[in-house]
């Protein structure tokens, strides 16, 4: 399994940044657009209102598994959902979860 989160969080970072990367070369770090442009159709809002409550649950799965299996690094997950997404960071959990139960 361990090899499979592994693979699953290079996916979760890639996939994302491989959409995110070339709209933020082309337009920069614009706060207001990026908002806009989640928002601008009714499906591009139900995707980002998904991704936003899956986060929600992802950083409460990893705090409390956390605590009650003594995973090592619990800052990075989080920080790693909040910055590419749940995608990245439920799998990076996973991987040192396992990483660490060896």
């Amino acid at each position: 399994m361990k090899l499979f989160y592994l693979a699953m969080t290079v996916l979760g970072l890639l996939l994302p940044f491989s959409q995110f990367v070339p709209w933020l070369f082309e337009f920069g770090l614009d706060i207001p657009l990026l908002l806009s442009e989640a928002s601008a159709t009714a499906i591009s809002a139900f995707a980002w209102l998904d991704v936003v409550v899956t986060a929600v649950v992802v950083i409460g799965f990893i705090i409390g598994d956390c605590l009650r299996r003594s995973v090592s690094v619990l800052w990075l997950p989080i920080l790693g959902t909040l910055l590419v997404g749940p995608s990245f960071g439920l799998p990076l959990y996973l991987y040192l979860r396992e990483a660490d139960s060896r």
